[in-house]
């Protein structure tokens, strides 16, 4: 291998590392209030796109794998996120309901992300320290927001949401510097 391209792979994983650190991220909108947002937004909705796919895959196998044997009695019910519209029949239809879905739920990931990293970046900027404050704050903002993009937005659903929220950002907000 030569040195040049050494330092070539360096220079490119220089790059990559300058990711998280710092703000090196893939906007440039003019403000790092925005830029953060698009980043997460960006980065999320991607995670969430796999995510969808990959729960898709499984599901159509295994319930590919069960067509061999018979339904149990008072088996465990199907928790299959995707219409039935992709359990077989038309492969466009299928195709498309799966495109559907998966832009539906990259988008979700996507605008949690996007909420959630622009309130703790304004809260720190508003109050001066990151702390699990700030967390609490902007996980309960974004899991009641995100509660409102589903079918169910009773008022419990969105409480619930918000405290789940509230409470995973602030665990992993104090857990940070111990693991």
């Amino acid at each position: 291998m030569s040195a040049t391209n050494l330092e070539v792979r360096c220079t490119l994983g220089d790059e990559i590392r300058s990711l998280d650190h710092g703000y090196g991220g893939l906007f440039d909108l003019g403000h790092p209030l925005l830029n953060r947002i698009a980043d997460s937004f960006v980065k999320a909705a991607g995670i969430g796109a796999v995510q969808a796919v990959a729960r898709e895959a499984y599901f159509t196998a295994v319930e590919g794998a069960s067509r061999d044997t018979p339904p149990e009695i008072g088996g465990a019910k199907n928790h299959h996120a995707f219409p039935s519209v992709l359990k077989g029949g038309n492969n466009k239809s299928s195709v498309e309901a799966l495109i559907k879905n998966t832009g539906k739920e990259s988008m979700q990931w996507g605008f949690a992300a996007g909420v959630y990293s622009g309130l703790t970046y304004g809260l720190r900027e508003a109050r001066g320290v990151h702390d699990w404050r700030n967390s609490a704050l902007a996980g309960a903002i974004t899991g009641a927001a995100l509660a409102m993009t589903t079918k169910d937005h009773s008022h419990d659903h969105v409480i619930q949401c918000a405290i789940t929220g509230a409470a995973i950002s602030t665990a992993a907000n104090l857990l940070t510097g111990i693991f």
